[in-house]
């Protein structure tokens, strides 16, 4: 099956050297299978003719019956255009051709009857249709009575004669000519089981369907197989890393732990957070090598948990790091760890970009002769010279931001067994998204937060309320409280944005001319971002004027309010990411989301979840529902490119679970798929799922 379907389309009835060009460039159609899988993004239902007075440009796409009465030709030159009057007996619609003027009205006939097709639209009362679709009555039968698939285009192809009629006849043709080449992928076991049509009835209906139950099994059974093959291909790299990489065994929860614990804390843990360190302390006994996703709202304690699985390694004679992507992350990771181990005599390093020699000097022969147990960093711990004695775990926060080739390098730290793993994320993932994203890493969810935490109040102001904003900033701030103020900061017009926050600078100096503002954007040297940060951070400025780099990362608990200008232009996760930067100290904190006097639907939406919840998982959830999959922020720096064609596990979570349920019975049966019924399914897994380096293949 793979040598058809890796055939040149070049080769395909119908396509030629240019036109194959245009449907490669645009569409990325280069073999016969790009072509097979080139689903319809909808269909049109072309059992019902109406007629000319049922339509309203409401209407997407419709088939009516009756004749052409007449020609005319309207403009010059480029600008001409043919129209034909269209009657039917109720009614009169003009059709429109720009293109090919002389042979349309040399083809289609005055007073003979047609069947038209098409999308109609209505310009200063006159109602029309451009480049319809055009057959004759006597073909009825075989153009309507059923669904109609249509299929995003591109100009270029068009101009090559490739508009949604012909993409069909190709698509007829090439089912024609491979069909019976189409080898069944899953088992018959499997197909009986899950319910499901096979596979060269599936591409049949897909793009042909004989009724809408009929497309409905289609788009299940082929769903099915890509989120399988990504379950397989998942699952199946996690079984190979733990066969293939030992881990260091922690055996001892001794004196620095259990210390810690019992006497330091000022607050018991959580459920959650016990749960995940149960988590951790399964791995690091397992004798493979540990790699788990903590993930938790904002608040939630990752980092502790994080500290405690780093005295596991310290208590049985190991040493750890922690990665952050930004200095002033870890600048403060730092200090809140120094803060907590102080008590047990331990040292935590701080190794970054900005370090001196002097300070280098002084950390890194310590870290290679093990006399320095932890050190927290940046992409400097990545460095040639940095190098562990006995590296036993690497926690990794935000790990999405360190490319997979950054973070492999952690693996030549050490000339003992591979680290163990701990990747933090302060993002909420969906579930079904994380068992997607994430798939090959065992994950621990820290889903509740510590006791004392109190919940952020959110409210929706108008541009033409700030007044009121002022009013209550000027308030906070007199009771010694800062404030971040938050513009937003499109990359599609940074010069626009950066003028926003600069007339924003200037509209908050004259509001408040007794404070100190401090401003940042990402167009500025990281060392002058960083004094600018410090400065708030100190208490030396009381307002933080920001465009988006605030988002990840920066703990001041003395910031009570967050102000967020222009909210409509944000996403929800982005929204929830940035509020989650008040609510660190024992003060009440707030956050206010300034709009427009108008805004649109989904805007509004976003801004009532905003205010009615604070649990990032929820959002999460609700943002993956109004956004859909392939929007989601994280997802193109995850490591993998998601071979998803019809699946989407913002609306397709059930079929993800079962799926991935089915995919640990298959592999728990038949590890490496060699039985011969998973031969095919086993050829597909190969070809159809194409993944980046992952943390299973670095080596």
């Amino acid at each position: 099956m793979s040598s058809i379907l890796a055939t040149d389309i070049t080769y395909l009835t119908g396509v030629g050297p240019k036109r194959a060009k245009a449907l490669g460039d645009t569409l990325g159609l280069r073999t016969f299978g790009d072509l097979l899988h080139f689903y319809p993004y909808r269909y049109v239902d072309r059992s019902r003719v109406y007629t000319i007075r049922e339509l309203n440009a409401e209407m997407p796409y419709v088939q009516l019956k009756g004749y052409i009465r007449d020609f005319t030709t309207e403009g010059i030159g480029r600008k001409q255009r043919l129209i034909g009057s269209f009657y039917d007996g109720t009614g009169v619609i003009e059709l429109i051709w720009f293109k090919g003027l002389q042979h349309i009205e040399r083809m289609y006939q005055l007073g003979q009857e047609y069947i038209i097709f098409g999308r109609p639209s209505v310009f200063n009362g006159r109602v029309s249709m451009v480049h319809p679709e055009v057959d004759e009555g006597s073909k009825e039968e075989q153009v309507s009575g059923g669904l109609i698939p249509i299929y995003s285009s591109s100009e270029k192809a068009k101009g090559q004669g490739v508009n949604n009629r012909q993409m069909r006849q190709l698509l007829q043709a090439l089912l024609t000519q491979v069909r019976p080449y189409l080898s069944e992928s899953l088992p018959p076991q499997l197909l009986v089981q899950s319910g499901l049509m096979g596979y060269a009835e599936a591409l049949q209906q897909i793009h042909f369907p004989q009724n809408v139950q009929a497309l409905e099994m289609a788009r299940r059974r082929l769903k099915f197989e890509e989120l399988l093959l990504i379950q397989l291909k998942l699952i199946g790299q996690k079984i190979q890393r733990k066969e293939s990489f030992k881990g260091i065994v922690l055996e001892k929860v001794g004196h620095y732990f259990n210390t810690l614990y019992s006497q330091h804390l000022p607050f018991d843990l959580t459920n959650a957070q016990k749960r995940t360190l149960r988590d951790i302390r399964s791995d690091v006994l397992s004798g493979k090598q540990m790699n788990r996703l903590v993930q938790g709202d904002v608040g939630s304690g990752k980092t502790l948990v994080a500290l405690f699985a780093m005295l596991m390694a310290l208590d049985s004679g190991y040493q750890a790091c922690m990665m952050a992507p930004t200095e002033i992350l870890a600048r403060q990771h730092h200090a809140g760890l120094s803060e907590l181990l102080a008590p047990l005599g331990i040292e935590v390093a701080l190794l970054i970009g900005s370090c001196t020699k002097k300070q280098r000097a002084s950390i890194l022969p310590r870290l290679l002769d093990g006399s320095l147990s932890i050190v927290v960093g940046t992409h400097a711990l990545l460095e040639e010279g940095v190098q562990f004695n006995r590296l036993a775990l690497a926690v990794i926060d935000e790990q999405h931001r360190f490319g997979v080739q950054q973070r492999s390098r952690l693996w030549t730290k050490t000339n003992q067994i591979l680290p163990h793993i701990l990747i933090m994320s302060a993002t909420p993932i969906p579930r079904t998204l994380a068992m997607t994203l994430y798939g090959d890493l065992d994950i621990s969810v820290i889903d509740e937060l510590p006791p004392g935490r109190k919940p952020i109040d959110t409210f929706h102001h108008t541009e033409d309320r700030m007044y009121e904003v002022y009013a209550f900033m000027r308030k906070e701030i007199m009771q010694g409280r800062q404030v971040y103020v938050v513009f937003p900061m499109i990359e599609e017009n940074e010069s626009q944005d950066l003028r926003d926050l600069e007339s924003g600078l200037e509209r908050y100096r004259s509001m408040f001319p007794e404070y100190r503002i401090a401003y940042v954007h990402g167009k500025m040297k990281p060392k002058d971002k960083d004094e600018r940060m410090q400065e708030f951070i100190s208490g030396k400025a009381q307002i933080l004027l920001a465009t988006t780099v605030i988002e990840v990362g920066v703990n001041v608990p003395n910031a009570s309010v967050m102000i967020i200008e222009g909210a409509n232009r944000f996403g929800l996760s982005q929204l929830h990411q940035l509020r989650g930067r008040v609510g660190r100290g024992s003060d009440k904190s707030y956050c206010i989301l300034v709009t427009g006097n108008k805004i649109g639907e989904d805007s509004r939406k976003r801004i009532e979840i905003m205010c009615e919840t604070n649990d990032g998982f929820v959002i999460a959830e609700e943002d993956m529902r109004l956004r859909g999959f392939g929007e989601l922020e994280g997802t193109r720096q995850s490591g993998k490119e998601l071979t998803l064609r019809l699946a989407n596990p913002a609306r397709d979570g059930a079929l993800v679970q079962y799926c991935r349920n089915m995919a640990e019975y298959i592999l728990s049966e038949d590890p490496h798929l060699e039985k011969p019924e998973y031969a095919v399914l086993k050829q597909r897994l190969t070809e159809s799922c194409n993944f980046a380096l992952g943390w299973g293949s670095i080596s």
